[in-house]
C-alpha cells in the first residue's frame, strides 16, 4: 500500500455544493477521470460485522468495490469491528463474524494481492489518529450529524454512548489514515464524509500551516438503488428480510416466494405506483443484465407467482459461482485468517507513518 495519493482535480466544496445534485455531478466526473487513469486513486471502503452481507450489500456496494479493484483503483477495505459496540453491549461471536465477511468479499471477487482487508482493532496507529482529530470538532457539530441522530433514535432512548457520538471522526480517521481521495458512499452517508472533509481542513490549517497534509476526500456515490426486502421495507440485516449471500438456493427461493407484491395479476415496472413488485424486477434486471420493462413484459399475465420464479432463477445462477467459491473458502479459516493478517500488516504499516507524521507536524515527535 502507496501511503501517498495523488490530488483530485475536484475543486473544494462550498456550502452551496453540498445539495446532492452537486454531489451527484462531482461523482460522474470522477467515474470519467477514474476510467481515464484509475492508478491515481485510493479509495476507502468497508462494512460494520453485524451480521452476514446480502444481495443489498451485493448490488450496492460489494459489486462496485470489485468494479474499481479490476479498473486498477488501488481499494482498501475495513472491517470495522470497533464500530460495533458503538450501539450494543457485547460483541456476540465477532470473530466468525468478521471471518464470515472476509469469504464474503473473497468470493465476490475481492483480490487479497490487490486489495488490503484489515481490521479496526489490529491497528493501532489508525484508532489513535482519533485523539487528534477529535480536537477539531465539536460536540454540536456532532450532535447535529444526520446519521449520530438516527442511530441514537433506533437505539429506542438508550443514553447515547461516547463512541456513538464520535463515529463519524472515528470514520475520518478510517479514510485519512491511508489518504484515500474516494470514499464510495450512499446519499444518507454524504454528511459523514463531509466530518471527514472538515477534519482534514482543520487539520491542515490548524497544524500543517495551510499545507495539504491530508486530501480532503470526495464522494464516489454509488450508482445501485436501494432495494427493499421481502417484508417490502429496506433491505437490512437486522431486519431479517434480507437475502442473504450465503443463503443456500433451496432458502432463497422459499423467502422470495414469501416476498410482498400486490393484488394485480398483470406484472408492469411502476416503481412509484407498485414498489415491491418493481423491486423484484429491478433485482433480476440488476442480475441479468436485461431491463426491468423488458422482464416484466416477459413474465406478462403469469402473475406474482411467475414473477417470483423468475427472480428466484436469475438470483441462483448469478450467485452459485460465488456460493460455491465461499463453500471452500469457509471450510478452511485459516485462509481467511491469512487474509486479513496479511491486511492488518499492511494497514499498520501505512498507518504508523501515517501517525509519525502527523505526530512530527504536530510537535510531538519525542
Amino acid at each position: 500500500m502507496n501511503p501517498s495519493n495523488t490530488a483530485l482535480t475536484t475543486a473544494p466544496l462550498s456550502s452551496a455544493d453540498s445539495s446532492f445534485a452537486a454531489a451527484a455531478a462531482r461523482s460522474a466526473a470522477l467515474e470519467a477521470e477514474v476510467a481515464a487513469d484509475p492508478s491515481r486513486f485510493r479509495v476507502l471502503t468497508g462494512d460494520r460485522p453485524t451480521g452476514a452481507l446480502h444481495l443489498g450489500h451485493y448490488v450496492g456496494t460489494l459489486a462496485s468495490r470489485v468494479r474499481l479493484q479490476d479498473a486498477g483503483v488501488e481499494v482498501v477495505l475495513v472491517v470495522a469491528d470497533y464500530q460495533v459496540i458503538t450501539d450494543r453491549d457485547g460483541v456476540g461471536a465477532l470473530s466468525a463474524t468478521v471471518l464470515e465477511l472476509v469469504a464474503d468479499y473473497l468470493a465476490a471477487g475481492i483480490d487479497p494481492a490487490r486489495t488490503a482487508v484489515f481490521a479496526h482493532s489490529a491497528v493501532p496507529s489508525l484508532n489513535q489518529l482519533l485523539l487528534p482529530f477529535l480536537s477539531l470538532v465539536t460536540d454540536a457539530e456532532l450532535r447535529r450529524n444526520p446519521t449520530v441522530k438516527a442511530e441514537s433514535e433506533a437505539t429506542g432512548g438508550r443514553p447515547l454512548s461516547g463512541l456513538l457520538l464520535t463515529y463519524p471522526v472515528h470514520q475520518a480517521a478510517d479514510v485519512l489514515f491511508c489518504r484515500a481521495g474516494l470514499v464510495p458512499v450512499g446519499r444518507d452517508q454524504l454528511p459523514h464524509l463531509e466530518v471527514t472533509r472538515t477534519v482534514a481542513r482543520r487539520f491542515n490549517e490548524r497544524y500543517a500551516g495551510g499545507e495539504a497534509f491530508f486530501p480532503e476526500p470526495v464522494a464516489l456515490l454509488t450508482a445501485a438503488p436501494v432495494l427493499l426486502g421481502t417484508d417490502g421495507t429496506k433491505m437490512s440485516k437486522s431486519r431479517r428480510n434480507a437475502i442473504e449471500l450465503r443463503a443456500s438456493e433451496d432458502e432463497t427461493a422459499r423467502l422470495l416466494r414469501g416476498a410482498r407484491t400486490d393484488s394485480e395479476r398483470h406484472i408492469t415496472y411502476e416503481p412509484q405506483r407498485r414498489p415491491e413488485v418493481a423491486n423484484l424486477l429491478l433485482l433480476a434486471s440488476l442480475l441479468s443484465g436485461r431491463s426491468p420493462q423488458a422482464l416484466a413484459e416477459a413474465v406478462g399475465s403469469a402473475g406474482a407467482g411467475a414473477l417470483k420464479a423468475l427472480v428466484t432463477e436469475v438470483v441462483n445462477e448469478h450467485l452459485r459461482p460465488l456460493r460455491a467459491r465461499r463453500a471452500e473458502l469457509v471450510a478452511d479459516r485459516t485462509v481467511l485468517l491469512e487474509v486479513l493478517r496479511a491486511g492488518n500488516a499492511r494497514a499498520n504499516e501505512v498507518a504508523d507513518a501515517t501517525l509519525a507524521e502527523v505526530r512530527s507536524v504536530m510537535d510531538m515527535a519525542y
